[in-house]
């Protein structure tokens, strides 16, 4: 596809190169003509000079052509005349008698000379390729009343070649500066067309440069009417996804929030109800009926942490320095008894020193709240789970480990989606990592999967650290 700025240099060089040659079409044109005006003066002067040597005498001519006249004549040796004197025209009295005869014209004017070119073969003797050739005739009638009037012809040549050769010249020192001031006007032709298309420039890289989830109105004070127009226009559409997006939210917000409390309390009850059921058949109607309220309940607590970590409402949460193995030590003492429950081991590393960041301490537990709850409902009994905090490369790394099954490679894109599952065991909903990624991107992180052989998954949690003032406090476990 061409871009906008080439198709427009495309369309200015263009006409620029089609003026560029038509003017030195015509340059070329015009120099031939005046070359061959030159050329023909200076071979009418030859002919005149010549036909001053031949004297008409009472029935002849006395031709009085001295060494020293066929010299000057045939001083350039690049550029040598050639001559021949005729009379009556056909009949060969002195010169080059290999020069072709003019061509015939309806009536010959005495004294007017006939220019042509021809081409015109080697003397006899010589050997070479016939070479072009600017001839002038020249009809000059003789005699008296003594004896008859004749009629003398006199012809000079010239190569055509330094013609051509002056020719080419002429046009290169012509063509060169206009060549050159083509390539100027093309320089800043093209500076224009950068300066005229920056603003676009810049609203490609200010849409480019967003987050997809960034709605926020384009600046564009500077810019040109028509694009003032087209940003106004994608401000708009801006403004009505926002709203839609924000009613979206609002409603799950607010739905999650009125199906806490009832859930709640159908928990509760359904705890009671199952402790009172002494029928085998109602203790496994209420045990499924108390399943689906705690599978509720988690999908309702998840909306609302994912509700937490959009762009608005995270960026309205304050920040602090946060050591991660103090949210990596309180998540795991929360979690030991929900694995123990579930007949895995989980363990902790948190490394020797403190790894600092500059974050949210409440969403960053929540993520690391769901990475655990996703290796408790996924990894399977008896599996080895470990949570670990390293520092590596300027980043401070969480990372939750587990020996299940894990993830095939071509899911591990998917599963960040929200409801997306890789597999229909546990009581997940999808949402876990859904919220672990908002997160993350929040604090300008990332998380990867990682298989871990021979089975396992490891999940690796990215966050830039953040040296702060000494003075600051240091915060991760809850107060």
């Amino acid at each position: 596809m061409v871009s906008l700025s080439r198709k427009l240099m495309l369309w200015l060089i263009l006409p620029q190169l089609v003026l560029w040659l038509a003017g030195g079409l015509a340059t070329y044109r015009l120099v031939e003509k005046y070359a061959n005006r030159a050329i023909d003066a200076s071979l009418v002067q030859a002919s005149r000079a010549l036909l001053r040597q031949l004297k008409p005498i009472d029935q002849g001519l006395l031709i009085d052509f001295p060494r020293a006249a066929q010299d000057v004549l045939e001083a350039d040796p690049n550029d040598r005349l050639m001559y021949t004197v005729g009379t009556p025209p056909g009949s060969f009295i002195l010169g080059n008698n290999n020069l072709p005869a003019p061509p015939p014209v309806a009536k010959r004017l005495l004294d007017t000379p006939y220019f042509y070119d021809s081409m015109v073969a080697p003397a006899e003797g010589a050997s070479g390729p016939a070479k072009p050739m600017r001839i002038v005739a020249l009809y000059v009638g003789f005699g008296d009343i003594s004896a008859p009037r004749q009629t003398m012809l006199v012809q000079v040549a010239r190569s055509s070649a330094n013609r051509e050769e002056l020719a080419r010249a002429i046009l290169a020192d012509t063509l060169l500066p206009l060549s050159v001031l083509v390539l100027l006007t093309t320089m800043i032709v093209g500076y224009g067309i950068r300066a005229g298309l920056a603003p676009l420039a810049r609203l490609r890289h200010e849409v480019e440069s967003r987050a997809p989830n960034d709605l926020t109105p384009l600046k564009l004070d500077l810019a040109p009417v028509e694009l003032r127009s087209l940003a106004a226009a994608l401000n708009d559409l801006l403004a009505a996804v926002q709203r839609q997006i924000g009613a979206q939210k609002r409603f799950i917000g607010d739905a999650a929030h009125q199906l806490r409390t009832p859930l709640a309390g159908l928990q509760s009850q359904t705890k009671l109800a199952l402790a009172a059921a002494t029928d085998d058949e109602q203790r496994k109607r209420l045990d499924l009926v108390h399943q689906s309220a705690t599978r509720s309940a988690h999908l309702v607590s998840q909306l609302l942490a994912l509700a937490h970590a959009e762009p608005e409402a995270a960026a309205t949460l304050a920040r602090e320095r946060v050591d991660l193995r103090l949210v990596a030590r309180d998540m795991v003492a929360q979690m030991v008894p929900r694995a123990l429950r579930a007949g895995q081991d989980l363990g902790l590393d948190e490394g020797d020193a403190a790894v600092t960041v500059h974050a949210n301490a409440m969403l960053l537990r929540e993520a690391l709240s769901n990475l655990v709850d996703n290796a408790i409902q996924y990894a399977g009994l008896r599996a080895e789970l470990t949570v670990r905090v390293r520092e590596q490369d300027g980043a401070g790394l969480l990372i939750v480990e587990d020996d299940g099954p894990g993830i095939p490679p071509e899911e591990h894109g998917r599963v960040f989606e929200r409801f997306v599952r890789a597999t229909y065991g546990g009581n997940g909903c999808g949402l876990g990592l859904a919220i672990v990624k908002e997160i993350v991107e929040r604090h300008q992180g990332t998380v990867t999967l990682e298989n871990v052989q021979p089975h396992g998954l490891r999940v690796v949690v990215r966050l830039a650290l953040s040296p702060a003032p000494a003075a600051e406090p240091i915060v991760g476990a809850p107060p």
